[in-house]
C-alpha cells in the first residue's frame, strides 16, 4: 500500500496536542491536574509522543523467558522428585534453595541440566563443595548464587570473616556463572526503584573492582518486581542500559546481564490472600516484559503457608498461560519503541546513575555499607511507603481497603509471617525486610 494515501494528514506536535488538553481542561491547571510526580523524583505526564523516544534498546535476551520452580533442599530425593514432577508441568528451570551442604547426585537425577536452567542459591559457602558441584554441573546452564556482599548486607555478618570470604570467592571466581548480585533484598526492604538500580550496580561494581573486569562475565543479577506496571518493565531495561554502561568503564565486551526476577514479597497479604494472585500476575507481566532471562513466581499463600503441592502448580501455571495463552512467548522485544517506557528508562537509568556516582565518591559500596548509610537510605524509603499505606493513599485491596470483616486467619498460619526479632552479634546493621501490611495483620489477628 502507498504510503500516499496518508500524506493528506498533518503530522502533529506535542505542543499542540498539550493546547488542546489545556483547552479541554476548561481553565483547570494542567501541571496540578494531570502531571504524576513520583516517590522517585520522576513526573509522568499524561501523553508521550516520538519527541520522547530515546531510540536506546537495551541488550536484551535473544530467547525466549524461562520458567522456574524454586524448591528448598530439606530431603535430597524429595527436592528431585519435586523437581522432577514441576519440569513434566512445564517448568524449563528450577532454583534449589539450601542452607546446607547436600548430595548433588540425588538432587539432579533424571534433570538434563544441557536444556534445562538449574540455580543453586546457596547460604553457604564451602569452597570444596562449590568446586564438585560446579564440576558435576559443568554447563552454562547453571547458576552458581554466591553473594558474599549479599550475605554481609542481609545478615550483618561475612559467611566467616572478611578475609576469608574474599579468599574463599577468588578460588571460585574461574567458575562458571559463579557470583549473584540479590538485588531483590533492597526491593522487599523498601527501597524505591532508583535505589534498587543503584544498589545493584554498585553491589556489582564491588566484584568488579576486587576481582578484575574479567568477572563480569560471571555475575548474575536477581530482582524483585513490584506492582508499578510499566516502573518495574522499565526498571529491568534501565538496569541493562547501566550494566552496559559500567562495563564500558572497565573497557571490556559487554556482556548481557543475565537476570533472574521474580515478585517481591512486600505488598503480599494475609488477609484475602487470593488477590496475592492478581499481583503477582502483574509483576511476572512486568518481569517477562522488562527482559527477565528467568522468571520464578511466588504461591498466593507463600507467607503464611508451607511449601505446597496446589501453591506452586498454582503459581507456575500462571507464568504458563502468559507464555503459552496470553501472547508472552518471546515478548523481550515488546516493550521496544514504546515512548513512554523509553522515557521512564532513560529517566530511571540517569537517576540511578546519579546515585551511583555518590556512592563511589563515597568510598564505594562496602565503605558506605559499613558505615550504615545504605541501610538508612533504604529505611527512609520505606518509611514514606509505609506511611502512604497506612494513611490508605497506598491501597493492598482487602488490607488497608474493602477488608472481609469474616476473614480469619490465626488458625491457618503455619509459618510465622512477620519480621523476626534477632539475638544474634551483628558487624553491621543487617538491611531488614518487611512487609507492607504487618502491624495492619498483627491488629487484626489480636482482635480475632
Amino acid at each position: 500500500m502507498g504510503t500516499y494515501l496518508f500524506d493528506e494528514f498533518e503530522g502533529i506536535s506535542e505542543k499542540a496536542w498539550k493546547q488542546k488538553i489545556q483547552a479541554d481542561l476548561k481553565g483547570l491547571d494542567y501541571n496540578e491536574t494531570l502531571l504524576w510526580n513520583t516517590n522517585e523524583g520522576i513526573t509522568v505526564k499524561p501523553f508521550y509522543t516520538k519527541e520522547d523516544s530515546t531510540h536506546q534498546t537495551p541488550d536484551l535476551p535473544k530467547a525466549n523467558f524461562s520458567i522456574c520452580q524454586s524448591i528448598y533442599i530439606d530431603n535430597e530425593n524429595v527436592a528431585n522428585k519435586l523437581a522432577v514432577d514441576a519440569l513434566n508441568r512445564g517448568a524449563n528451570a528450577i532454583e534449589f534453595v539450601s542452607d546446607n551442604d547436600f548430595n548433588f547426585a540425588k538432587v539432579l537425577n533424571n534433570i538434563d541440566i544441557t536444556i534445562t536452567k538449574v540455580y543453586f542459591k546457596l547460604n553457604f559457602l564451602n569452597v570444596e563443595f562449590i568446586k564438585k558441584l560446579a564440576e558435576k554441573t559443568n554447563s552454562t546452564n547453571c547458576f552458581l548464587n554466591i553473594d558474599i556482599i549479599g550475605n554481609l548486607a542481609k545478615t550483618g555478618n561475612w559467611f566467616e570473616n572478611l578475609n576469608s570470604d574474599y579468599k574463599k570467592l577468588e578460588e571460585l571466581k574461574e567458575l562458571k556463572n559463579c557470583i549473584a548480585v540479590n538485588a531483590s533484598l533492597y526491593q522487599n526492604a523498601g527501597a524505591n526503584t532508583i535505589q534498587q538500580l543503584a544498589y545493584a550496580l554498585s553491589h556489582a561494581n564491588e566484584y568488579l573492582n576486587n576481582f578484575g573486569a574479567d568477572i563480569a562475565s560471571k555475575i548474575h543479577f536477581n530482582f524483585s518486581v513490584g506492582t508499578n506496571y510499566f516502573f518495574e518493565i522499565a526498571k529491568l531495561r534501565a538496569f541493562r542500559v547501566l550494566w552496559n554502561a559500567l562495563l564500558k568503564e572497565y573497557n571490556t565486551s559487554v556482556n548481557e546481564a543475565h537476570i533472574f526476577a521474580q515478585p517481591t514479597l512486600r505488598n503480599k497479604t494475609l488477609y484475602d490472600y487470593n488477590t496475592n494472585m492478581l499481583r503477582t500476575t502483574s509483576e511476572c507481566m512486568s518481569a517477562v516484559l522488562g527482559g527477565a532471562n528467568t522468571v520464578t513466581n511466588v504461591s498466593y499463600d507463600e507467607i503464611f503457608h508451607k511449601s505446597n503441592e496446589f501453591g506452586e502448580r498454582i503459581s507456575r501455571n500462571q507464568l504458563l498461560i502468559l507464555k503459552e495463552e496470553s501472547g508472552f512467548k518471546n515478548s523481550q522485544n515488546f516493550a521496544n519503541g514504546s515512548y513512554y517506557i523509553e522515557s521512564l528508562t532513560e529517566q530511571l537509568a540517569e537517576k540511578a546513575l546519579e546515585i551511583f556516582k555518590q556512592i563511589e565518591e563515597g568510598g564505594g559500596f562496602m565503605k558506605q555499607l559499613k558505615e550504615g548509610v545504605i541501610q538508612r537510605k533504604i529505611s527512609e524509603s520505606a518509611q514514606k511507603e509505609q506511611e502512604l499505606f497506612d494513611k490508605g493513599e497506598l491501597v493492598l485491596l482487602g488490607t488497608n481497603k474493602v477488608q472481609n470483616e469474616s476473614d480469619k486467619m490465626k488458625n491457618d498460619l503455619e509459618l510465622y509471617p512477620f519480621v523476626k526479632k534477632r539475638s544474634q552479634k551483628t558487624l553491621i546493621q543487617p538491611i531488614i525486610t518487611k512487609r507492607l501490611a504487618e502491624q495492619t495483620e498483627q491488629e487484626r489477628l489480636g482482635n480475632e
